[in-house]
């Protein structure tokens, strides 16, 4: 069975879906374009992040209109994924900082 979504929530969920798409394409182009280890795991990190924010905020609007199951999975998403994703960007940048002080190579 379909459900027909109103012309103005389903503008916003395609806003939001193409949002998602583009953020998470610059920080992918981060990953590419920035020379240093320090640059490069902060662009894919927030691209990551925010891309896939809005992605789930898109599935949780249509979830809500269409109405056929509660946003329990976007909402457990949301949560994994602000909690593992920053604490993988902080441990990589531990172990990068770590090996550049092991090495002697301090920027500083």
């Amino acid at each position: 069975m379909m459900t027909m979504i109103p012309f103005l929530p389903s503008l916003f969920i395609a806003i939001l879906l193409v949002l998602g798409g583009i953020v998470t394409l610059i920080g992918t182009l981060g990953l590419l374009r920035f020379p240093d280890f320090t640059g490069r795991i902060h662009a894919t990190t927030m691209g990551n992040t925010l891309g896939t924010i809005f992605v789930l905020l898109a599935s949780a609007i249509m979830t809500y209109y269409v109405g056929d199951r509660v946003m329990f999975h976007e909402i457990v998403m949301v949560i994994f994924l602000f909690i593992t994703s920053p604490i993988s960007a902080m441990l990589l940048m531990r172990s990068y900082t770590l090996r550049e002080e092991r090495i002697g190579n301090n920027n500083n």
